[in-house]
């Protein structure tokens, strides 16, 4: 059977953040994944995983900025990423270096990298040129963007070597993240063999990736033998809930999920990135997962 991992960014909302990591490990959890761990101590953090009998499998590098202040502050104005901006290389690296020391501390062994927004002056004369000179020049600025990413991803991935993490890049919708520079699963799977770094992976989100391509279970069926998918997440389509709420038969992906994991001995986790239909309300979350105990005991 799969394993699962519970997003404490999204989940257990109904709690403080530290004291969600209790609440999975009660639900059964394993493993967790969030967004950011820096507005706390990470021997803090530490404690919560050993004492709870959890891994941490999965983080994000700052989005923006280098210690907790200044990446607090990139998120709320809307930054999100900056690994394909010029402009920023060097808080690229600096907010890296603190992932990679929190990753350190919490032994987790998976860094995703968000890639950022198309800037605005981009956006329109890209999408719909003006004259010929327009369009030139923002397909000049797209490459360059592009090529600044695969620079920000071979420095990153290079320094995560070294420390034994994998680096994650994440194909997300336009409509969650307008104008997000990396939307699609064969783009990140071309940069991952265009750099052919041995720690870079793609964070395949079945979220996303039904908004934006659909097809899952080719896309699954294509990807996962070839080494290069890191780390699932899962949430239902539309409305980002439950996985049994919405038009994905996520119990059948799981199921395909874990006969190619079988064949290709993939070990790897899906992350529970959703939003709980009542996780506002006390014990909300952990009353939404029956979708996660019926598919546990039809599987044993």
């Amino acid at each position: 059977m799969p394993n699962f991992a519970a997003n404490l960014s999204m989940m257990y909302v109904e709690v403080p953040f530290l004291e969600r990591f209790e609440l999975a490990a009660k639900d059964g959890f394993k493993a967790v994944e969030y967004l950011f761990p820096y507005a706390y101590d990470p021997v803090e953090l530490a404690a919560r995983l050993k004492n709870n009998g959890l891994q941490q499998v999965l983080m994000n590098a700052p989005p923006g900025g280098f210690d907790d202040q200044s990446i607090q502050a990139a998120w709320a104005q809307g930054v999100r990423g900056i690994g394909a901006l010029r402009e920023h290389q060097k808080d690229f690296r600096g907010g890296f270096e603190l992932a990679l020391r929190y990753a350190d501390a919490l032994e987790c062994p998976r860094i995703h990298v968000m890639a950022g927004l198309v800037p605005e002056h981009l956006r329109a004369s890209s999408a719909l040129p003006v004259n010929l000179q327009t369009s030139s020049e923002a397909v000049h600025k797209l490459v360059e963007m592009r090529s600044t990413y695969l620079e920000n991803l071979r420095l990153a991935c290079g320094l995560a070597e070294s420390a034994g993490r994998e680096v994650l890049i994440e194909p997300i919708n336009t409509r969650d993240i307008p104008n997000y520079f990396l939307n699609k699963q064969c783009d990140a799977h071309n940069i991952v063999v265009e750099l052919g770094c041995p720690n870079l992976r793609v964070q395949m989100d079945l979220f996303h990736a039904q908004i934006v391509e659909g097809d899952l279970d080719n896309l699954i069926k294509a990807y996962l033998p070839t080494g290069r998918v890191g780390h699932f997440q899962i949430a239902g389509v539309p409305k980002r809930h439950e996985p049994h709420v919405g038009e994905i038969n996520y119990p059948y992906l799981f199921d395909l999920i874990d006969e190619l994991a079988a064949q290709t001995g993939w070990t790897g986790w899906i992350g529970c990135e959703y939003h709980p239909l009542e996780g506002a309300k006390i014990g909300g979350t952990s009353k939404g997962l029956k979708w996660l105990r019926d598919y546990r005991s039809k599987t044993l």
